[in-house]
């Protein structure tokens, strides 16, 4: 019972802190998780101390979000909730008619991190990041930010006036993303890793399972530990397991040298990225 105890500590008790906004460090992601069973697997996440929830309009999973949340004992204003708005919906004519479908199926008056999921290449940047402060503006959402936009983005919507505070992308042992990350701290802003686990490629690698075995935790641990030991980084791994969902907030307990940090560090590799869209950005 204690140990369940100090675990649900330890997990609530890790944050961020960017533009003066607390966020919780690890999060559960969403994508593929459908249906009742994993409404009781998201109920279970928060109920054993992951305080961050990851969803989109794209998972098409929005409502058994919103089921798992009232269905929790955890309170609303505890849970720092997120979707991201299809890229199919960005014009003005869709963007906030969407958000607010959002908002139903998740049954809140309000997210606390709405995204743009992916840009839009068809579309002025200007335009729906004009309708994200719009939304931000009528109290759809607390907060805003971006998912998957490069540096020139990230720039540029600044320019525009967006008080964005993250940034969502792929980011894991096999892909540098330094350049990106350095920009995001430049500005305050949070990178959330998506696919913090390479989609289970971390698993079987001899210098990740080495250390494993150094620290007494498994690849995905060390996986996760060297992530959200980044400064301004969170990471919303997925699973549809519950002894999943527990080994993956097991990361708070022990901390990886910089020498370890530094040699995990040489497993990026310039073919590392796994997401890659036809109507992809052009990455740093």
């Amino acid at each position: 019972m204690w140990e369940a105890v100090i675990h649900i500590l330890l997990l609530s008790m890790k944050s961020i802190t960017v533009r003066g906004i607390t966020i919780p460090t690890l999060g559960l992601g969403t994508y593929q998780l459908t249906g009742p069973a994993n409404v009781d697997l998201m109920t279970y996440a928060l109920e054993s101390g992951y305080r961050q929830l990851d969803t989109a309009q794209m998972y098409q999973n929005e409502e058994e979000v919103g089921r798992a949340i009232q269905q929790s004992s955890i309170n609303r204003e505890d849970i720092f909730l997120t979707t991201k708005v299809l890229p199919a919906n960005l014009g003005k004519e869709t963007f906030l008619p969407s958000v607010e479908e959002s908002l139903k199926k998740l049954k809140v008056d309000q997210v606390d991190l709405l995204l743009v999921h992916w840009p839009n290449s068809s579309l002025p940047l200007e335009e729906y990041i004009t309708e994200l402060m719009k939304a931000q503006e009528k109290g759809y959402a607390n907060h805003i930010g971006v998912s998957n936009f490069p540096i020139a983005l990230i720039e540029a919507t600044l320019n525009l006036g967006a008080n964005i505070i993250a940034n969502q992308v792929e980011y894991h042992l096999f892909l540098d993303q330094q350049k990106l990350l350095s920009t995001c701290r430049k500005y305050d802003i949070m990178l959330t890793a998506y696919s913090p686990i390479a989609q289970g490629k971390v698993i079987g690698n001899e210098i990740v399972e080495s250390l494993g075995k150094k620290y007494g935790k498994s690849a995905t641990q060390i996986s996760l530990r060297w992530l959200v030991q980044q400064d301004k980084v969170s990471a919303i791994p997925r699973s549809s397991k519950k002894e999943r969902v527990d080994e993956n907030a097991d990361i708070f307990d022990f901390e990886l040298s910089p020498k370890d940090m530094d040699l995990l560090r040489q497993l990026h590799s310039p073919s590392g990225r796994l997401v890659v869209p036809p109507d992809s950005p052009a990455w740093d």
